[in-house]
């Protein structure tokens, strides 16, 4: 194959036939383009006679949706298909398996998940997912520790940190959630109906300053290589099998960014059920479930965590001081909460949102969703320096609900 191109579905299907083994020698391969996202081209390869299937993800050099007045590198690639296979070396049950990874093409090939669904896509339809608590905190304590000074050697983790360096996906995370909704951005994207909610943003100087200190966490603490992008779109899914996908903005950052993603995401479905729950019994049974995951995320987080910790942690200090763990997993908890917080007011006024409320199709209902997500994500950035429990989101969530 020649030097970087995007790839057609024919060029796609020749690739896949030169993977030794997979695919039986003639088979007669289908491809379809599959890619909903903003920065890369999927291609499903399935062989119907067989039966198997796999995908492969081509990253483009810009942003789709804006197009190739936004470039992009290419390496977010090679970082994506690194960090799928540490990540799978850690949790080998919960990412896809990679088969292979082509650096000239930018393209990762890898495990088909077809039978499983984008987890938003589910939390949409009210489904309930018994195991993603337990899956996503496994996932969560293993990725975080392992990779941290912790869990790691610290002289190996420093080079680990120069080999993740990953500038220009960052710097979109830095512009679209610590800096344009709180400001007059060209890239900014709400409805005339919470125009007040977006002034009320650019205006208050105490969530500016909980914000800035976010942002400078997000900035300069390298505490563990994260995904970068956890949210439930980056989540396959069903009742019994968890998988996370799409890390292509890892880097090292803090613990909590990735632990308040999840957090946030599973907000704005809360907030989303305004309208796609059916009444308000099945809406408060719902809501109920949700905040009981993301209780169960956090304590099952925390526990995992400190038990790989107390078994495998190699800093002596900190193994041995008194107090130290519950001071840092205190502190991965606020950060947590002030991430989520900033993840959701993203979502309802910055350059992308999300189906859970974007997709309501009554303008009162997807209204209120959309200020009981500003409500919630507000409180949490100027909750997150004091908080101390889980709880205090659960409660938060529950209030702003009930005054809404």
């Amino acid at each position: 194959m020649s030097a970087y191109h995007p790839l057609t579905e024919q060029e796609a299907i020749e690739i896949a036939r030169s993977l030794g083994g997979f695919f039986t020698e003639g088979a007669e391969l289908q491809s379809r383009e599959i890619g909903d996202g903003n920065l890369n081209l999927v291609f499903h390869i399935s062989d119907s006679a067989s039966g198997k299937s796999l995908i492969m993800k081509q990253a483009l050099p810009y942003a789709k949706v804006v197009g190739e007045s936004w470039p992009l590198t290419l390496d977010r690639a090679r970082i994506e298909s690194e960090v799928l296979r540490s990540q799978g070396s850690l949790v080998p049950k919960l990412v896809p398996e990679v088969y292979h990874y082509d650096p000239e093409l930018a393209l990762t090939i890898m495990e088909d998940l077809s039978d499983h669904v984008i987890m938003r896509h589910g939390l949409i339809e009210g489904q309930r997912y018994p195991k993603f608590a337990e899956d996503i905190s496994d996932f969560l304590a293993a990725t975080l520790f392992y990779t941290s000074d912790l869990g790691m050697n610290q002289q190996q983790k420093k080079l680990r940190v120069g080999e993740f360096i990953n500038p220009e996906l960052c710097k979109i995370t830095e512009d679209l959630i610590f800096d344009d909704p709180y400001t007059l951005s060209s890239n900014n994207n709400f409805e005339e109906a919470i125009a007040d909610e977006a002034a009320a943003l650019r205006s208050d100087s105490e969530l500016h300053f909980e914000v800035a200190q976010l942002r400078h966490k997000f900035l300069t603490h390298s505490e563990a290589l994260l995904h970068g992008d956890l949210h439930t779109g980056s989540i396959f899914i069903t009742p019994e099998s968890t998988k996370m996908i799409d890390p292509e903005f890892a880097y090292y950052g803090p613990m909590g960014f990735d632990v308040g993603a999840i957090i946030g995401n599973l907000l704005l479905n809360y907030a989303g059920h305004e309208h796609w729950s059916q009444d308000s019994a099945s809406r408060a049974e719902y809501r109920a479930y949700l905040l009981e995951t993301i209780r169960d995320i956090w304590v099952g987080f925390e526990r995992k965590f400190r038990s790989l910790w107390q078994a495998h942690g190699i800093d002596r200090l900190a193994n041995s001081a008194e107090g130290y763990r519950d001071y840092y997993l205190k502190r991965v908890l606020q950060d947590s909460i002030g991430f989520a917080g900033c993840k959701v007011v993203r979502r309802i006024v910055g350059l992308s949102h999300v189906i859970d409320i974007d997709r309501i199709p009554d303008d009162a209902a997807r209204e209120r969703a959309q200020r009981i997500a500003l409500a919630i994500g507000k409180g949490l950035i100027k909750l997150n320096r004091q908080a101390t429990s889980i709880d205090e989101v659960l409660e938060l969530a529950t209030k702003t609900t009930q005054v809404q």
